[in-house]
C-alpha cells in the first residue's frame, strides 16, 4: 500500500507540475486566435488585394508563432533545469526567425508580383531578379539564426569568401550568365515583353530572364533559349525601342498611264480608313506616299502605315492590300504585270543598218 501511495503521489505531482505549462499553452493559443481574428478582420474589411494577400499568407504562421510563443512561456514556468530551459529556449528562437525568414520571402515575392508595375520603373521583374531576391532574404535570416545560437558568423563569411573564389573559378561560364543577366536586366535595352530580332535570325517577344537564358517566344509560338552571355555579345534589333509604334513600308506599283496625283489621293484614302478602323493601325497617323522608281513595267511608291508594335504589321498589311486593291480596280487605276516589250521598228532599223554580206 505505501508503494501504491508514493507511486500516486509522484502521478499528482508530475500532472500538477505538467497542468501549469498545459495552461499557459493553451492560453496563448486562445490570445493568438483572438488577436489573428481581430486584425485579419479588419485587413478583410478593406477589401484591398494586398490586405487579402498578407491575410493568406500570414493565417497560417499566426498560430504556430503564438504555439511557440506559449511553449517559451511553458517551459519558463517549468520546473525544468536552467540549462535545459536556455537551450529550448535558444532552438525556439531560432526556429521563429527560420519561419519569419521564410513569411518575408513569400510576402516580398507578393509584394513584387503587385506592385511590378511600379517597380518595373527601377529594377524590371524577371526570374533571376525574384531568385536573387528570395537568395539574400535566405541568406539574411541564416546568419541571423546562426547568430542567436550562439556560432561566430565571421568564420562563416571568410570561408565563404574563400570558397566562393574557388566556385568562382569553377563555374566560370554559369557565372558569366549570371552576371551577364543580371546587365541585360539593370541597362533596360531588352525587357520582358519586348520584340526582338538577333543578327543570326531569331527574332520573337521576351518571357523572361533567368539565371542562365533568355527566353524568346517565336510567332509560331515556340521558346528559344539564348544564353545571357551570348545575348550580350551579339547585334539585336529591339522593335519596342524607343516606343513600341514602329511604321510600315508597303511596295505598290501602277501603270504609266496612271494619274499619279489621284493615285496618290486614292491610296491616302485607303491608308487613312485602315488606321482608323483596323485593330493595331495608329488612328490619326496620316499615310505617306512616295514615288522612287521608273521600273520595267510599272511606276513604283512607297506606302508608309503606322502600327501599335511589331505583329500588328502582319494584319495591317493584310487588309490594306484586300482595300487597296479593290479600290484601285473601282477607279480604274490599272497595277499591272511584269511586262517586256519588244520595239520591233528599232529592232528592224538595227537589222536594216547591219552592212549585208554578198556571197
Amino acid at each position: 500500500m505505501n508503494g501504491i501511495t508514493e507511486n500516486m503521489t509522484k502521478l499528482q505531482t508530475i500532472m500538477m507540475a505538467a497542468i501549469i505549462p498545459v495552461i499557459v499553452v493553451a492560453a496563448t493559443l486562445l490570445v493568438g486566435l483572438i488577436v489573428r481574428g481581430i486584425v485579419f478582420s479588419r485587413l478583410l474589411k478593406n477589401r484591398n488585394a494586398l490586405g487579402r494577400t498578407i491575410t493568406k499568407i500570414l493565417k497560417g504562421p499566426v498560430i504556430i508563432w503564438f504555439l511557440m510563443l506559449g511553449i517559451y512561456f511553458a517551459i519558463g514556468s517549468s520546473k525544468l533545469p536552467e540549462n535545459v530551459i536556455f537551450v529550448a529556449g535558444k532552438i525556439l528562437l531560432a526556429l521563429g526567425i527560420f519561419s519569419i525568414t521564410l513569411v518575408t520571402v513569400n510576402l516580398s515575392s507578393a509584394m513584387i508580383a503587385k506592385y511590378s508595375v511600379r517597380i518595373e520603373a527601377v529594377l524590371p521583374i524577371t526570374s533571376l531578379t525574384q531568385n536573387i531576391s528570395r537568395i539574400v532574404i535566405f541568406a539574411i535570416g541564416g546568419l541571423v539564426v546562426l547568430n542567436t545560437l550562439g556560432i561566430s558568423i565571421t568564420p562563416i563569411i571568410a570561408t565563404l569568401g574563400v570558397g566562393g573564389l574557388a566556385v568562382a573559378m569553377a563555374l566560370q561560364d554559369t557565372l558569366g550568365n549570371v552576371f551577364a543577366g543580371f546587365y541585360i536586366i539593370v541597362s533596360r535595352q531588352i525587357k520582358i515583353g519586348d520584340y526582338i530580332k538577333l543578327d543570326s535570325g531569331e527574332e520573337g517577344y521576351v518571357t523572361d530572364i533567368t539565371w542562365r537564358t533568355t527566353k524568346i517566344k517565336t510567332l509560331p509560338n515556340n521558346v528559344i533559349l539564348i544564353p545571357n552571355e551570348k545575348l550580350t555579345k551579339t547585334i539585336a534589333t529591339n522593335y519596342c525601342l524607343p516606343e513600341r509604334e514602329i511604321s510600315v513600308p508597303i511596295q505598290v506599283g501602277v501603270h504609266y498611264n496612271s494619274d499619279l496625283e489621284m493615285v496618290e489621293k486614292i491610296t491616302c484614302e485607303v491608308g487613312r480608313e485602315i488606321m482608323n478602323q483596323t485593330q493595331g493601325g495608329v488612328p490619326g497617323f496620316e499615310p505617306v506616299v512616295r514615288y522612287h522608281t521608273f521600273a520595267d513595267s510599272s511606276i513604283n511608291f512607297t506606302v508608309i502605315l503606322r502600327v501599335k508594335e511589331f505583329v500588328d504589321q502582319y494584319f495591317i498589311k493584310h487588309e490594306f492590300i484586300k482595300r487597296l486593291h479593290k479600290r484601285y480596280a473601282k477607279e480604274g487605276i490599272v497595277i499591272p504585270y511584269p511586262i517586256r516589250a519588244i520595239n520591233y521598228t528599232q529592232e528592224k532599223a538595227a537589222s536594216d543598218s547591219k552592212p549585208q554580206n554578198n556571197i
